[in-house]
């Protein structure tokens, strides 16, 4: 079953504010498209993809057919799992576009990119990649804060990839700059079966608006 577009603001492809399901049913996964110089990140992705399967999810993903993204999707198709790519017309005519999928969304742009995979997926893994894929995990993080939405996210961090941007996350909040309370609620993750693990026990914190109650 695929999932759906419809959410709190009528189904518009560039709305990405959709509740929290009371099921993880489809894992949006940020990753590269190149595959990286070490032979465990792609590893990791084909894991993450026939992990996901087995515990019964579907994927959503950048819909190409190369380096990570294409491993994590043909991995979790393989195990018999649903796979929804999104990916802008302009890519597609690079001829990068995964044509095997069970679905593929073509948008006009990397913003309507961000907030499709954003909408269609209950929850978030994210895996090495590039600017493109810190992009997409640093927006969804700031939604987080904001109280855009209440889905868990997973920060794979295979080979130690991640560990010198969470030093600098760990200095930004030191300076002030971001609440350690939501960097501290990020799932640090060395393997793709606890990542899962980490999203389904997740717990939403009360955003940065929220109202503070008093108690008399």
């Amino acid at each position: 079953m695929m999932p759906s577009t419809k959410g709190t603001c009528g189904g518009s492809a560039a709305c990405p504010f959709t509740v929290r399901s009371a099921l993880l049913r489809y894992l949006t996964v940020f990753c590269g498209a190149s595959p990286g110089h070490r032979d465990a990140h792609r590893e990791a992705a084909v894991s993450l993809g026939a992990s996901l399967a087995a515990a019964g999810y579907g994927l959503v993903y950048g819909g190409a057919s190369t380096g990570l993204m294409g491993a994590v999707a043909d991995a979790a198709l393989a195990a018999g799992a649903p796979v929804v790519g999104v990916i802008p017309r302009g890519l597609v005519q690079h001829e990068i576009a995964h044509r095997g999928l069970t679905g593929l969304h073509i948008v006009d742009t990397m913003h309507e990119r961000k907030a499709l995979m954003a909408q269609l997926g209950d929850g978030f893994v994210v895996m090495p990649g590039g600017f493109g894929t810190l992009e997409e995990t640093f927006e969804i993080l700031t939604w987080t804060q904001l109280g855009l939405h209440e889905k868990p996210c997973a920060l794979l961090n295979v080979a130690g990839y991640w560990t010198p941007l969470l030093l600098f996350l760990r200095h930004a909040a030191e300076e002030g700059f971001v609440h350690r309370r939501f960097l501290d609620n990020i799932a640090v993750c060395d393997a793709p079966d606890e990542a899962l693990r980490r999203l389904t026990a997740y717990r939403p914190l009360p955003h940065l608006f929220a109202p503070v109650s008093v108690e008399a």
